[in-house]
């Protein structure tokens, strides 16, 4: 009976922490860039259930040989094994500003890799984002709209000197005669990426290698004056915060019955010792 009741618990705690996987997607529907999370939800390893009898062999001393009859298995419960983001493309939104920029995926040589924009985080590590919801800082660099240096190809912070700038499909910044690669890495596996606050992603303990996009043969185009909208669909996300809600009701509703069940163990049937 125990053991019903962890089972039990168990979906409650798995279908909670899905339900809040689902609330902050959908709080970040307007964020530029953002990325669904999703849920791995995976059964605690399965016992095997056998009945234990004796058989009574048929000897002087009356031998009994213990015997085991194989029921079937018998799940202990289930548990988020993992929360990883969903890379796919995000629908893209003119804006019209010259400090907006999205990328668009293309022709990848393979089907979980993603091109990001190459950022310094306030600690001067590198990070990832498909946020391109850039500004110019006071100083006149490039920066994202939470203050991050926005980098070049070399790894160095962008310079406008507050100037009008174009930017090409091939991601180069150009104003006055100056030329600017934009910092653009591609990451063959999206799956490695840690996710971040404010739409950044951490490749270091993964290890990540980021690999230059032209050098990896990538297709894709930059767009200015465009934003990539997040990628979370409402009606999904809605259809499945009901569903985790109704799980957990349901297995809120066999706690309760085995709860029901002890009390009548411990009063009723204790009552007839």
């Amino acid at each position: 009976m125990f053991r019903g009741f962890y089972t039990a618990a168990s979906g409650m705690i798995s279908q909670q922490r899905r339900q809040e996987m689902i609330t902050n997607n959908i709080a970040n529907i307007n964020t530029p860039g953002y990325k669904a999370d999703q849920a791995s939800l995976r059964s605690f390893p399965e016992l095997l259930i056998q009945q234990m009898n004796a058989m009574k062999l048929p000897v002087q001393h009356s031998v009994r040989k213990r015997t085991s009859m194989p029921i079937g298995t018998l799940n202990t419960g289930v548990y988020v094994q993992d929360i990883t983001p969903n890379f796919r493309q995000g629908t893209l939104r003119e804006t019209q500003m010259s400090t907006d920029l999205a990328i668009v995926d293309g022709i990848y040589p393979d089907q979980t890799g993603s091109v990001f924009f190459t950022v310094q985080n306030e600690a001067g590590q590198i990070r990832y984002t498909r946020n391109g919801n850039f500004t110019i800082d006071g100083q006149g660099y490039l920066t994202t709209s939470e203050g991050y240096y926005v980098l070049d190809q070399a790894g160095n912070r962008i310079f406008t000197d507050g100037l009008e700038f174009e930017v090409t499909p091939e991601g180069i910044i150009q104003f006055g005669n100056t030329n600017i690669q934009l910092g653009l890495a591609y990451i063959a596996n999206v799956n490695d990426l840690v996710k971040e606050g404010n739409g950044l992603f951490n490749p270091e303990p993964g290890n990540v290698q980021a690999q230059d996009p032209f050098a990896a043969g990538v297709t894709f185009t930059v767009q200015q004056g465009f934003l990539e909208g997040s990628n979370v669909d409402p009606a999904q996300a809605m259809v499945e915060m009901i569903e985790a809600y109704r799980i957990f009701e349901m297995n809120q509703r066999v706690l309760k019955e085995y709860d029901e069940s002890m009390r009548k163990a411990v009063t009723e049937i204790g009552r007839l010792g």
